[in-house]
């Protein structure tokens, strides 16, 4: 090449707009970690994308969300985290994880986490104190297991006090001992016979009922799992086919035609959530975000159910609830 031609080259490559060398911007990517499914949770998505976009972080224009499903298959979870980690997201929201939290924590504890829970995070060992949760991880949580006792009372005030309550829980879920523990003492406080029904999953949804009958328990109360959620409308069907009259934790069950619901907003725990995760983006440390507690708790009753089963409302409870199905 001759040496007025190469200048020419060197000036035209000099000449070449400064964008073309100029590195993109890092898109942050959000790691979504949930036990349920994607149609059981699709209202509570939406509320964490709106406190995303509130918090200026829009899906597909300056972040990228990662969802991963456990479907209901809970033991899929701890994989299902270390494989965020392997992808290395910026934060990861872990929901309805509480049969696996102790080893999604273990599995993510290289990145910043919050994580949504039904129980005590500190009992739990997720934080150190609901103040400084401490490590890199803090919680939202609906303390979910501590009001077991005032659905019990809810339950009996609807049904004239039942001879035999029956609970149905999934002994793995983490919050199971806690909850057992809470609804034992409030039965034994007012001199209720309660009946303890397992299930683990949904396969064991049949058997429970079958012994319910059996053994002639007159209401039940569901606790919190995420198979129960995910589930709920084969579980408030189950309630409806033998007349059960039923409360439980979360709203959604009483939408989906259960007698009655007790507890705080779910779609409120995804919409903080959504919040904490954007400080975490914009440079805050999980140590500086307190662990969330609910401040408000609502009674759900579905008339309609009410009436098919035969049962009057009274008008304690109609005045006590937030909301009344028809």
């Amino acid at each position: 090449m001759r040496r007025r031609e190469f200048l020419g080259f060197v000036g035209g490559a000099a000449a070449w707009p400064v964008t073309a060398h100029a590195q993109q911007p890092v898109i942050p990517v959000v790691g979504f970690l949930n036990g349920r499914s994607p149609a059981s949770d699709a209202h509570l998505v939406t509320a964490f994308r709106q406190a995303l976009n509130e918090s200026g972080y829009v899906e597909g224009r300056n972040v990228t969300i990662e969802f991963l499903w456990a479907e209901g298959q809970l033991d899929r979870l701890p994989a299902l985290a270390a494989d965020l980690v392997r992808r290395k997201v910026s934060v990861i929201f872990a929901g309805a994880i509480d049969t696996q939290i102790r080893p999604v924590k273990a599995a993510v504890a290289t990145i910043p986490t919050v994580m949504g829970t039904g129980g005590d995070p500190v009992e739990l060992g997720l934080v150190t104190s609901f103040h400084r949760p401490g490590g890199n991880a803090t919680a939202i949580t609906v303390i979910s297991a501590a009001l077991w006792p005032k659905r019990l009372e809810l339950l009996r005030e609807m049904t004239s006090q039942s001879t035999v309550i029956a609970v149905l829980i999934n002994p793995d879920n983490q919050n199971a001992e806690s909850a057992l523990r809470d609804i034992r003492a409030a039965a034994r406080a007012i001199g209720q016979k309660i009946l303890i029904l397992n299930a683990s999953t949904e396969r064991d949804f049949d058997t429970a009922f079958a012994t319910f009958v059996n053994k002639r328990a007159n209401a039940l109360v569901v606790t919190d799992d995420a198979i129960f959620i995910n589930q709920r409308e084969r579980l408030v069907g189950l309630a409806a086919r033998h007349s059960v009259p039923a409360i439980y934790g979360r709203r959604e069950f009483a939408a989906a035609g259960g007698l009655m619901s007790y507890g705080a907003s779910t779609i409120d725990q995804y919409r903080q959530a959504g919040l904490y995760v954007a400080r975490i983006l914009n440079g805050a440390k999980p140590d500086d975000l307190p662990v969330l507690q609910p401040t408000k708790f609502d009674l759900v009753i579905n008339l309609k159910t009410a009436k098919a089963l035969g049962l009057t409302v009274p008008d304690k409870l109609i005045a006590l609830s937030a909301e009344v199905i028809e």
